[in-house]
């Protein structure tokens, strides 16, 4: 699925600063000694800043960097110096990376002394907010990082998923399924990160109430390369096995033609109000009366699901 590009106008002009900055500087410049003043006039300003004088942000959500890209930076940057400059804020011994983590270690291993920066004056709020959206827009977020730094914001920062869906550009529907890819074991979570499988397959899987038939499954989606829909016909088997009162219900029912043409219509339903819900749905029932069936599994997917459904029907 492509990933919307689209941010709050105050957070297109935070990124709106890529112009080109050659690499070498004169020597009161590379000193860094403007920006060290620490005076509000240096706010938005591009300032050439000692790359020792530089921290990580110990709010980075990114945790996996591929060496061979950064390699390929690396090589880039010491041919046509460094595009967008970094941005930084303030801090105790020196400064804090707020957005540029890859561009500063590509940095680093190309030699450079300095690197240009942007001075904010952020709070380790927005030092945080501005670290994911960053990371999101580029897309250099894997799915299980993604989560993890969408949790942080709505748990560790207060934020409203509404607020989320706003900052980000993004759905509360896409918001909700993708922190709920927390919820798998943590080895499946690095099959996810790694690319081995993706977020839908992880998704489709989550709502096996049995954590070892969701890690035989994992291992089968990378085994034999199963699509997700494939995967999603392999949970519901397993799912019916851990039901079997289910599976005999339907391994007795005679099922006509008409029936079956009615079955695939209400699975391709069913497949709909699942992605829009985020959970497994079944609908029961014939033309004059039946139940729609929606899963949950602890009281917080299911306030989950309600407000996803109070969305829909806005």
């Amino acid at each position: 699925m492509a990933k919307s590009k689209g941010l709050g106008r105050g957070l297109d002009a935070l990124f709106a600063d890529a112009v080109p900055v050659n690499v070498e500087t004169d020597s009161e410049s590379a000193s860094g000694t403007e920006a060290e003043t620490g005076s509000s006039g240096d706010y938005d300003r591009i300032l050439y800043i000692d790359i020792n004088d530089i921290r990580p942000n110990s709010a980075q959500p990114r945790l996996n960097f591929d060496e061979e890209k950064l390699a390929e930076l690396a090589n880039s940057i010491k041919t046509n110096g460094v595009i967008t400059p970094l941005i930084v804020r303030e801090s105790a011994n020196g400064y804090e990376l707020v957005a540029g983590e890859r561009r500063w270690r590509a940095s680093r291993q190309a030699g450079l002394r300095t690197v240009p920066c942007i001075v904010r004056d952020f709070d380790d709020r927005q030092n945080a907010i501005v670290a994911i959206i960053e990371n999101m827009q580029r897309e250099d977020l894997d799915p299980i990082e993604e989560a993890l730094g969408l949790r942080s914001m709505t748990e560790k920062y207060g934020f409203t998923q509404e607020q989320v869906s706003a900052s980000l550009g993004r759905s509360r529907t896409y918001i909700t399924n993708s922190i709920r890819l927390l919820k798998l074991p943590e080895e499946i979570q690095k099959y996810v990160s790694s690319g081995q499988m993706s977020a839908a397959h992880g998704r489709t899987i989550i709502n096996i109430p049995d954590k070892a038939k969701q890690k035989e499954i994992a291992e089968k989606i990378i085994r034999n390369d199963l699509s997700v829909r494939a995967t999603e016909r392999l949970a519901e088997k397993v799912k019916d096995e851990l039901r079997p009162e289910r599976k005999k219900r339907r391994k007795h029912k005679e099922v006509s033609a008409e029936e079956k043409a009615r079955a695939a219509e209400i699975a391709a339903v069913e497949q709909e109000l699942m992605t829009l819900t985020g959970t497994r749905v079944h609908i029961e029932g014939d033309a004059g009366k039946g139940k729609i069936e929606l899963e949950y599994y602890s009281l917080e997917e299911l306030n989950r699901i309600i407000d996803t459904l109070r969305d829909a029907f806005k």
